[in-house]
């Protein structure tokens, strides 16, 4: 079952494979699709497309990173466009004092806030609108957010395309179980991670019961 569900993703080539992950990269931020999928499973699954031979490892990097930048880059505009508008999307609304927070980190470290962004699969989706709607001049994001997305871009392809060499020996529907189990738990982890880094950042939903300490109250049985 597992084999017939990850057979058709995985024996993707072309220019079907570049559309797919590319999609799914530059969407991320552009669209806030950061929510729900993280951008980090779509560059690992380019990276394993490009290992089983559906793509070229060079080419899926440099989709991979350009549609990282370029996804960024409408966020900006999206922020700079719309501004505090953003900030009514339902995502957002509990996080009204950690997005405060996310802006003061802007305004106070500018480029460095941005790259540092790029590691986070929350703040990936949120900071190039959040950069738009403080009015940070779009050159300085721009630099800060190519750094940013050919570190990340090649980092997380290259690991997708690692991964897929060392099952490479397995054959047919074990090697699609196998790439796809791998997938699954290596963006398990990432989203777990990013999860924490995001908490750390932005701070408790504004909906949950805060002590005096900033820390949440366990909840009543």
């Amino acid at each position: 079952m597992i084999g017939k569900l990850l057979h058709p993703l995985l024996s993707l080539h072309g220019w079907e494979a570049y559309a797919l992950v590319g999609l799914l990269v530059f969407a991320e931020a552009a669209v806030m699709l950061g929510f729900v999928f993280p951008g980090e499973t779509a560059a690992i699954l380019g990276g394993v497309l490009a290992s089983t031979g559906g793509a070229t490892i060079g080419a899926m990097l440099a989709v991979v990173v350009l549609c990282a930048i370029a996804g960024d880059s409408v966020g900006y505009l999206v922020g700079q466009r719309y501004g505090r508008s953003l900030l009514k999307l339902g995502p957002l609304r509990k996080r009204e004092r950690g997005i405060d927070r996310a802006l003061d980190e802007l305004a106070k470290r500018g480029a460095i806030a941005v790259f540092i962004a790029r590691f986070s699969a929350f703040l990936r989706a949120v900071v190039p609108g959040l950069a738009g709607m403080s009015r940070m001049r779009y050159r300085t994001f721009l630099a800060a957010n190519a750094v940013g997305g050919i570190c990340w871009g090649i980092t997380y392809t290259l690991l997708g395309y690692f991964v897929g060499q060392k099952v490479e020996a397995a054959t047919g529907v074990v090697s699609y179980v196998v790439l796809g189990i791998i997938i699954v738990v290596i963006a398990v982890l990432v989203v777990r991670r990013h999860r924490r880094n995001a908490e750390e950042v932005m701070g408790p939903a504004d909906d949950d019961p805060v002590e005096p300490d900033g820390h949440p109250e366990p909840a009543e049985d």
